[in-house]
């Protein structure tokens, strides 16, 4: 049944080619578009958000709620000024100027300075404004609230523009002076603009890469530019189908990123199957034939013959194949966290472009000019490239380097599967010691101007900054008062602020005795006051509560999300082999290797190593979320690989081959596509590790090595010793399976 339907598509797009290809220049060109300009001026990049990721309803969830509803301030913009003490001679009369402009400035509500209150400096209410080695101080602009955004960003703009010409105004009376403007507004601009930025280099280092890996394998542009085009397709699809999910969910700044370099990496995946099957069926076609008949066969008739025979085969194996990367992905919207939803919902869609790109407009490529794939490229008449494209383009031997390799393995299966399992052990030990992590401005890009600005707030307005642990209590401010002196007695509690009343309730601020807001410190505090019982009811918000919140959420729906993704993936193999035995072996072998590529990750980003090359500074963890995702991506992707071999060794043990063979020559015909793919995903996905924001260096390096482990020493390895052990047990199941997978069977 399947076979006809892809049979059936593949002779459809043969005989409509051009028309094929000008809806994708269609659907090409309008992606694009609203990506870039968007609806109503507002495109993509302007609708993505970014933040600490939370989870509603969660006990962190309300308390900052809480805090936002009560909040009566409007955006503020801060000046950090360095080099000009508040009370040194001139610099009042200096600032005059400035604090009248600033409070000219329409939509402006206050314009706060030490300079400004009663007794100027020496007033005690100036402390938090004053840098702590007194060479320095803030000046904090508050625009009224309940601004449009219009009128917000005219006055955010026209703040931040006068704020940045003070340090210049105090230069005859501190020469020193230098200062960084910031806010909530700016980091927030700063990330998104970064993720467009990123999104721009990972695409400048990848597509050049992955063209040449693809004319390597197809001895030719042609045909490695066919893939290409597809991939190109996918991501004005793909970026144009995430602004119309803007409107239905929030959006994060990585999520562009993440799922474009996903879908990215499959769209290319896929093109690149269903070329090479094309090459394959279409030289078979001809060295089938005698003289006459194969130049009656030159024509339109052997391409779209061979075109149909492809659809039937490599095209179910690309909808088979993004079906199980689709479900791997769609785990994620089980999880309560909205990030982690939209990572599943926008990974889909994109996965779902992907596919269509590859079974409809890399075919009508094919079938427009596939008859030029038949002579010899120019690449292939260079004479230094020739030998080594007769290796990597050749299409026809069944017998090769992949095939010996597999042959060396079943000679000494029970060695290699000891000596691989050791390896991915050893890789997988930091594993242990993996700490979450849910960042907030520790993500800002090296070298910006909004990290130096946090930096510096940190660094010498102690004061000015939140305090790590915020307690929402619903009870009165003298109650709450009452019970700050037991909060400070709690271990690790430097100092605790003054209860402040946010409407029917009271904010206590702690501090613990760390300067990191979500290390193990932080989170001992955050249960210390969970675990306490002051007789009212109490909320605990910050950086380390959110992540324990956060992780809380990860483990409760984790056995769900799990259970949903290993039975439709077992169920899915099942129904593609026949056996019971390779999809139990394929989960195994799959989580062994996410173990292992985990492992390189917390050695990595949570240890530091490598920090120096990667140009990063270790938050000391891994973002949860991130976590989430690579275990997500990486399995979708490692089936992907799976689907990819196995169909190969399925077919062949159909057709009469026994168990060793099949495997010998399954990986000998599936495993330069495998390892070509691999290696342009890897080019794909560290193309975005040159990129600056952390989480998307975080999830680039991890997919990448990830896929590297998959495709050598998993692929290669792993699963011809395993296969070659089990021999004719690979293909066992119960009487009652073996009924049931004759009449459902997902086969050629």
């Amino acid at each position: 049944m399947l076979t006809r339907v892809f049979a059936s598509l593949g002779r459809r797009v043969a005989r409509h080619p051009l028309r094929t290809i000008a809806v994708w220049a269609v659907v090409t060109a309008l992606g694009f578009g609203l990506a870039i300009f968007g609806l109503g001026g507002e495109n993509l990049f302007d609708r993505l958000t970014t933040g600490e990721p939370g989870v509603p309803g969660s006990d962190s969830d309300i308390a900052s709620s809480t805090l936002a509803d009560a909040s009566t301030q409007g955006e503020q913009l801060t000046l950090v000024l360095a080099g000009a003490a508040p009370e040194a001679e001139g610099v009042a009369d200096a600032m005059t100027a400035a604090h009248t402009d600033l409070a000219a400035i329409p939509g402006v509500a206050t314009v706060i300075d030490p300079l400004v209150l009663p007794d100027g400096p020496a007033n005690p209410a100036a402390a938090p404004l004053i840098a702590a080695d007194g060479d320095g101080f803030l000046v904090v602009v508050e625009l009224e609230r309940g601004l449009d955004e219009a009128e917000s960003e005219r006055a955010l703009a026209a703040v931040e523009e006068r704020l940045g010409q003070v340090p210049a105004e105090l230069a005859d009376v501190a020469p020193g002076a230098t200062g960084l403007v910031g806010g909530t507004t700016l980091i927030v601009d700063t990330i998104t603009d970064q993720v467009e930025q990123d999104l721009t280099t990972g695409e400048a280092v990848a597509l050049p890469i992955a063209l040449l890996i693809m004319v390597l394998v197809f001895g030719g542009f042609m045909a490695a530019s066919m893939p290409m085009v597809g991939a190109i397709a996918s991501i004005a699809g793909g970026l144009g189908a995430l602004l119309g999910f803007s409107y239905l969910i929030d959006l994060d700044s990585s999520v562009v990123n993440v799922v474009t370099i996903l879908g990215l990496g499959l769209s290319i995946d896929y093109g690149l199957l269903i070329v090479s099957r094309f090459r394959e069926e279409l030289h078979r076609l001809l060295d089938a034939d005698d003289g006459a008949s194969s130049r009656r066969r030159r024509g339109d008739g052997a391409v779209t013959t061979a075109l149909v025979r492809t659809m039937s085969t490599a095209g179910r194996t690309v909808a088979f194949s993004a079906l199980t990367v689709a479900i791997s992905i769609a785990g994620l919207i089980v999880f309560q966290p909205q990030i982690l939803r939209s990572f599943g919902a926008a990974g889909v869609a994109v996965i779902v472009i992907a596919v269509a790109s590859a079974l409809t407009l890399v075919p009508a490529m094919l079938a427009l000019f596939g008859r030029r794939l038949m002579g010899t490229g120019v690449v292939s008449r260079i004479p230094g490239l020739r030998s080594i494209l007769a290796r990597t383009a050749d299409v026809q031997s069944e017998e090769g380097s992949f095939s010996r390799l597999a042959a060396r393995v079943q000679r000494r299966p029970w060695l290699v599967l000891g000596g691989v399992l050791a390896l991915l052990a050893v890789l997988a030990l930091p594993l242990t010691q993996l700490a979450l992590r849910n960042s907030t401005t520790e993500l800002l890009p090296l070298g910006s101007t909004q990290r130096e600005y946090v930096q510096a707030l940190g660094e010498n307005y102690p004061a000015a900054t939140s305090p790590a642990v915020v307690v929402v209590a619903q009870t009165t401010l003298e109650s709450a008062q009452a019970w700050t002196a037991e909060l400070a007695e709690l271990d690790s509690v430097a100092s605790v602020d003054a209860p402040i009343a946010i409407g029917s309730d009271v904010m206590i601020g702690i501090r613990p005795d760390t300067d990191d807001p979500g290390g193990a410190v932080a989170a001992d505090v955050v249960h210390a006051v969970r675990a306490l019982d002051p007789g009212f009811q109490t909320w605990v918000t910050g950086q380390a509560a959110g992540q324990i919140d956060f992780t809380a959420a990860l483990v409760d729906r984790l056995p769900w999300a799990a259970g949903i993704v290993v039975l439709a993936t077992f169920v899915l193999l099942f129904l593609m082999t026949g056996s019971v035995v390779i999809p139990i072996k394929a989960l195994l072998t799959n989580i062994i290797s996410l173990a292992a590529s985990l492992g390189v990750l917390v050695w990595v980003f949570q240890d530091g190593n490598l920090s120096g090359v990667l140009n990063f500074v270790s938050t000391g963890g891994i973002e949860t979320y991130v976590v989430a995702l690579v275990v997500a991506f990486a399995f979708g992707l490692a089936m992907d690989y799976e689907v990819f071999l196995l169909s190969r060794i399925k077919e062949l043990h159909d057709a009469g081959y026994s168990n060793d063979d099949a495997v010998r020559l399954g990986l000998q015909r599936s495993g330069r596509i495998i390892t070509s793919a691999a290696a342009i995903i890897i080019v794909v996905f560290t193309g975005f590790v040159f990129g600056k924001l952390l989480v998307i260096k975080e999830v680039g390096f991890s997919l990448a090595v990830a896929v590297l482990i998959d495709a050598t020493l998993v692929r290669l390895l792993l699963v011809p010793a395993t296969m070659t052990l089990l021999g004719k047990w690979n293909w066992w199941s119960p009487t009652f399976l073996t009924r049931l997978y004759e009449k459902l069977a997902i086969s050629h």
